[in-house]
């Protein structure tokens, strides 16, 4: 029955860090779904700027579309060791329980573990890279509206709006 308790106690430390890893899978999943998202809107106004001869909009529209594809590619970077920390962790535990039987099998755990550790604080440097990339970008998407809204030909929907209403009670 002693073995079996130290079996279990032996799971629960790297079994913290399964959660840990999953739950930032789960953050740098949605971060990266948004980022998705906004690269393929981005590639359509792209088009539609390119078709419709605004050569000043798609250049500025390439330049968004290439920040979010530097900044996607650190968000799969973290996925990828945070995917990497999972199953290293996952592999400690494993070990961990044949350590019981196999003594050699304790080390090859704690070297499994101490990779995994080591993937986890990449992933967090990437993640952490990502976070101060995304201001910037955020402040050159400002830029680039007002920009566009200074050389469009149309003024925005709000300005159409308050002239159709004055002409209407005027």
């Amino acid at each position: 029955m002693g073995s079996i308790l130290e079996l279990f106690q032996a799971f629960v430390a790297p079994a913290i860090f399964i959660s840990a890893a999953a739950l930032l899978t789960l953050s740098l999943n949605v971060r990266l779904m948004g980022m998705v998202t906004r690269l393929r809107d981005y590639q359509k106004q792209h088009y539609l700027a390119s078709t419709a001869g605004r050569r000043a909009e798609a250049e500025a529209l390439a330049d968004q579309i290439a920040s979010i594809e530097r900044r996607a590619e650190r968000i799969r970077r973290a996925f990828l060791f945070t995917l990497l920390c999972l199953v290293g962790t996952i592999l400690a535990c494993l070990l961990l329980g044949l350590g019981q039987y196999w003594p050699q099998a304790a080390v090859l755990a704690a070297f499994a573990q101490v990779t995994a550790m080591l993937s986890l604080l990449v992933s967090t440097l990437y993640y952490l890279a990502e976070m101060v990339a995304a201001l910037s970008s955020v402040r050159e998407e400002a830029k680039m509206f007002r920009f566009m809204h200074l050389g469009a030909q149309e003024p925005p929907e709000a300005e159409k709006r308050e002239d159709w209403t004055r002409e209407r009670v005027g």
